[in-house]
C-alpha cells in the first residue's frame, strides 16, 4: 500500500469533493494571475510615461475607482464560490455510507468501522479501506493533542480536537491508494504521522469486511504458538488487543489483522517479518519519541513472536 499509487495532491482529484476543492483553487489561480498581470502591465504603463504631462484629476480617480470595483467584484467571487464549495463539501451524504470513526493519536490514526451490529465493528489502525462509489462520513476526534486529518485527493483538511467528535464525509471514484498525513503539528512525529486510504471495488471491500470481523486466526506451526505465548505472557497484551485472545488491550494498535497491513509504526516501515523484528526491539530506533517501548527478547522469542503477528491476516 505504500508508496502511494497516485500523487498526493490536491491538485489530482479522486472524488467530489477534491474536485470541488480543485476547481476553487484554480478559479483563485486563474483570477489572481490576471490581477498579478494587469498590475504589472498599469505599472509599465506607468513607468513608460513618467517625465509626461502629470494626469488629470479626473483621470486618476476613475483609475482608482475602477480598481477599487474590479477588487471588490473579485473578492465577492471568490466569497461566492468558497461558500459554494463549502457547502458541496461539507454536506454529508448519508444514504448507504460506510461511517468510519477516527481517533487521533501520538502518533498514529485509531480507526474503528461502525456497524448497527455491535458484533460487526472492529478496529484497525493507519490503513484505511473503502469502497470505490460511496460515501464514507468519518467521525474525527482526539485522544491527546490537537491533530488533523488531511488526505489531499480527497478531501480537505479537518482538524481533531479532544473532547470533541465532528464528522467529515468523502468519497472516492477511482480505484487507488491515497495517502495522508496529519496536518497540525502534533510532536516530535508529527511528519510521520501518515495514514493511507485504499479504495477498492464494493465486491473487494465486502470480503475484507468479513475477513477483518472475525477474530484471531489460531497458528498452525509450533513456532506461531510459541510466539503467541511470548506475546500474551510479555507485556504486549497490555497495549494491544487481539481478538480471540486473551490480549485486551486499548493503549497501541488493534493488532487482530496486523498481518494483511502493509506498513507498520504509521507508515514508517514495510511490514515485513525482519522490520517486525527491527520495531519490537527498539521502536525507537525508527520512531523516536513514540509510546511503545523496547522489549529485550531472546533472537528465538523475537522471531516467533514477529512469525505470530505475520500471519493474523
Amino acid at each position: 500500500m505504500s508508496p502511494a499509487t497516485v500523487a498526493q495532491s490536491a491538485l489530482d482529484a479522486a472524488g467530489p469533493q477534491s474536485a470541488a476543492i480543485e476547481w476553487l483553487w484554480w478559479l483563485m489561480f486563474v483570477i489572481s494571475t490576471a490581477v498579478f498581470v494587469g498590475v504589472m502591465i498599469a505599472l509599465a504603463w506607468a513607468v513608460r510615461r513618467r517625465g509626461d504631462h502629470p494626469a488629470s484629476d479626473a483621470i486618476m480617480t476613475r483609475w482608482v475607482t475602477g480598481a477599487t470595483a474590479l477588487t471588490v467584484v473579485v473578492l465577492f467571487i471568490w466569497l461566492a464560490a468558497s461558500v459554494s464549495v463549502g457547502r458541496a463539501s461539507g454536506t454529508p451524504q448519508l444514504k448507504d455510507a460506510v461511517t468510519i470513526n477516527i481517533t487521533g493519536r501520538q502518533w498514529w490514526w485509531q480507526l474503528e468501522y461502525s456497524d448497527t451490529l455491535p458484533s460487526n465493528r472492529f478496529r484497525a489502525a493507519n490503513e484505511i479501506l473503502i469502497p470505490v462509489g460511496r460515501p464514507v462520513v468519518l467521525n474525527v476526534t482526539s485522544r491527546d493533542v490537537i491533530h488533523s486529518f488531511w488526505v489531499p485527493n480527497l478531501h480537505g483538511k479537518r482538524d481533531l480536537v479532544p473532547g470533541y467528535t465532528t464528522s467529515i464525509w468523502f468519497q472516492a471514484d477511482r480505484e487507488g491508494t491515497y495517502r495522508g498525513q496529519c496536518a497540525e503539528f502534533c510532536g516530535l512525529q508529527h511528519a510521520n504521522m501518515a495514514v493511507f486510504v485504499r479504495a477498492v471495488p464494493e465486491a473487494d471491500f465486502q470480503k475484507w469486511l468479513a475477513a477483518q470481523r472475525r477474530p484471531a486466526a489460531d497458528p498452525a506451526s509450533t513456532e506461531a504458538r510459541h510466539g503467541r505465548d511470548v506475546f500474551l505472557k510479555a507485556t504486549c497484551s497490555q497495549c494491544h488487543a487481539i481478538r480471540g485472545t486473551q490480549a485486551g488491550g486499548a493503549y497501541g494498535p488493534d493488532l487482530t489483522h496486523v498481518g494483511s497491513r502493509a506498513t507498520i509504526g504509521a507508515g514508517i516501515l514495510p511490514n515485513t517479518p525482519e522490520n517486525l523484528q527491527r520495531w519490537i526491539r527498539n521502536p525507537h530506533q525508527f520512531k523516536p519519541g513514540n509510546k511503545m517501548p523496547p522489549h529485550d527478547l531472546s533472537d528465538a522469542d523475537l522471531a516467533a513472536v514477529s512469525e505470530y503477528l505475520r500471519i493474523l491476516q
